[in-house]
C-alpha cells in the first residue's frame, strides 16, 4: 500500500458511477426508484470487460448503493474517488441539486490529468453521461465546460436520455448502442490520460462543485426538544443526548440523533441542509420578516410540557410561517408515549392549533388528538413532503413582481388589420435561443430573456 492508500500493483477500477439517489415516491406498490442506474451499471460493467483485459475477480467500476448512510460510507467513497481511472457523472436536474454528487465531483478533480502521450489532447477525467434530458435546464460551470461529443451515442439518446431509452422497449437497440458507445468511451479516456492516485480525502468536509447555495436550495432544520440536563423527571433520558439537537426518539431503529437523518434525507433531495436549536430560531421566525430560506421543525411533543417553549410554539404557530413546516416524531415503540399518547397529542392539538388545522381535511376532527409520525419509516415518508411544502411556500413569500409588465403576446386579429401584417409594423419575432449547442444535442428556444435563470 502506498502513502494514498491503495495498492500499486492493484488493477484499479475503470469507473465511479456518480448519480443522485432518487428517493421513494411513496405510492403503494412504487418500486425502487435507483433500480435502472443500478442495471446500467451492471451493463456497464460488462461491456468494459469486453473491451479490456480486467482479470477475474478484479471490480470493473464502483457504484455507491449506501444511499449516504452508515459509518464507513464517507470512507469508501474517499477511498474509489481517489482511486477510480474515470469519473461518470449521470446527468439530471436532480443531479446538480445534489450536494453528495458535487462533493463527489469535487474531490475527483482534485487529482491532477496528464495526457498519456504527446499527441493524445485528453484533460479530463470525466465522461459525462445524460441520464435525464437537461435542456430546460442550465448546467453549472464545471459541466459546461466540460468538451465531449456524445453524437454517436445516437439521437434518441441526446432527446430523450438514457433513463428512458432503458426503460422503454420501443428504445431497446438505441440502449444497447448508447451503452457499448459509452463503455468504448471509458476505456479510451483511461488509456489516453494519467491520472496519478490521490489522496483520500474527508469527504464530508468537501464542498460541492455545484456551487448550490441558492436560497431555495437551502434549507434549515430546527429542533425543540430538551438535552438531558433539563429532561423532567418522568422522561426516559435515553432518548436524548448533551444537546437538544441530539434528540433521537427512534432508538434503537435509528442510532443516529434524528436531526443528522434528516439531513441525509434532505440531501438526496437536493438540499444544502443545516440544523439549529428552535430556541435560537424562533424568534426570528415570528417576527414574521423576511425569511432566508424554507425550514423544518422537528418538534418534540414532550417539549410542550414546559410553559416558556409551549408560549414559543403557540406564538409561531399564529404566526402563520407556512414556510417552515412542521414534523412530530412520536415514537409508538416507547413506552412513554405510548402511555400519554392520546394526552399529548391532544396538548399538540390545542397549541398547533392552526398548524393541524390546515394540515388536515375537515372532515377528519381532532378527536384522540393529532396522531404524530409513529415509525422511523413514517418520518422518512413524511420529510420530503413536509420539506418541498416549505419550499413552494418560501418561493411563494419571496417572488416579486416584476418591474416591467410582460410584452402582450402576439395577437392574429391585429396581423391582419389595415397596415399591419406583411405591408407593417407587426408583433416582434420571437427572440432566438443564443445559447451554444451542448454536448448532447441542440438546446430548443428556451424564451428567457438573456441572463435570466431557468425555472426548477
Amino acid at each position: 500500500m502506498n502513502d494514498h492508500g491503495w495498492d500499486e500493483d492493484a488493477a484499479r477500477p475503470y469507473f465511479f458511477l456518480s448519480y443522485a439517489h432518487t428517493p421513494r415516491s411513496g405510492a403503494r406498490g412504487a418500486g425502487d426508484p435507483n433500480h435502472w442506474v443500478r442495471q446500467l451499471y451492471r451493463d456497464l460493467c460488462e461491456a468494459v470487460l469486453q473491451l479490456t483485459t480486467v482479470p477475474a475477480g478484479v471490480p470493473v467500476g464502483f457504484m455507491d448503493e449506501s444511499m449516504h448512510q452508515g459509518e464507513l460510507w464517507a470512507e469508501r467513497l474517499s477511498e474509489e474517488l481517489a482511486a477510480c481511472r474515470v469519473f461518470v457523472p449521470l446527468y439530471s436536474p436532480r443531479y446538480f441539486n445534489s450536494v453528495p454528487c458535487g462533493q463527489e465531483w469535487h474531490s475527483f478533480t482534485r487529482r491532477p490529468v496528464y495526457p498519456a502521450n504527446l499527441d493524445s489532447e485528453r484533460t479530463s477525467g470525466i465522461v459525462p453521461v445524460l441520464w435525464a434530458p437537461m435542456s430546460r435546464y442550465k448546467l453549472p460551470r464545471v459541466a459546461s465546460e466540460l468538451q465531449f461529443n456524445h453524437t454517436s451515442f445516437g439521437p434518441d439518446y441526446a432527446t430523450e436520455g438514457l433513463y428512458a431509452l432503458m426503460k422503454l422497449s420501443y428504445f431497446r437497440s438505441a440502449y444497447e448502442l448508447a451503452v457499448h458507445r459509452l463503455a468504448r468511451r471509458i476505456v479510451e479516456v483511461a488509456e489516453e490520460t494519467v491520472i496519478p492516485v490521490g489522496r483520500r480525502l474527508d469527504f464530508n468536509a468537501q464542498p460541492s462543485a455545484f456551487d448550490v447555495t441558492a436560497p431555495t436550495k437551502q434549507l434549515r432544520i430546527s429542533v425543540l426538544s430538551y438535552h438531558q440536563g433539563e429532561l423532567p423527571a418522568d422522561r426516559n433520558p435515553d432518548y436524548y443526548g448533551a444537546r437538544r439537537t441530539d434528540w433521537h426518539p427512534y432508538r434503537p431503529a435509528a442510532a443516529r440523533p434524528l436531526a443528522e437523518h434528516a439531513v441525509r434525507l434532505a440531501r438526496q433531495l437536493g438540499f444544502q441542509a443545516t440544523v439549529h436549536e428552535f430556541d435560537e430560531e424562533a424568534e426570528a421566525i415570528i417576527a414574521g420578516g423576511e425569511p432566508s430560506a424554507p425550514g423544518l421543525l422537528l418538534l418534540d411533543r414532550w417539549a410542550l410540557q414546559d410553559e416558556r417553549r409551549r408560549e414559543l410554539v403557540r406564538r409561531f404557530d399564529r404566526s402563520d410561517s407556512t414556510w417552515v413546516s412542521v414534523l412530530e416524531p412520536w415514537n409508538l415503540d416507547d413506552p412513554d408515549c405510548v402511555e400519554r399518547h392520546r394526552e399529548m397529542g391532544e396538548l399538540s392539538d390545542q397549541i398547533l392549533r392552526i398548524t393541524h388545522r390546515s394540515a388536515r381535511p375537515s372532515f377528519l376532527g381532532t378527536a384522540g388528538g393529532t396522531p404524530g409520525l409513529g415509525s422511523l419509516e413514517e418520518f422518512d415518508d413524511a420529510l420530503p413532503r413536509a420539506a418541498m411544502k416549505a419550499k413552494y411556500a418560501f418561493e411563494g413569500r419571496t417572488r416579486t413582481e416584476p418591474d416591467e409588465p410582460a410584452p402582450p403576446r402576439p395577437n392574429l386579429r391585429d396581423a391582419f388589420r389595415p397596415g399591419r401584417g406583411r405591408d407593417g409594423p407587426g408583433p416582434a419575432p420571437f427572440g432566438h435561443d443564443d445559447h451554444p449547442a451542448s454536448d448532447f444535442g441542440d438546446r430548443p428556444t428556451t424564451g428567457r430573456r438573456p441572463g435570466e435563470e431557468p425555472h426548477e
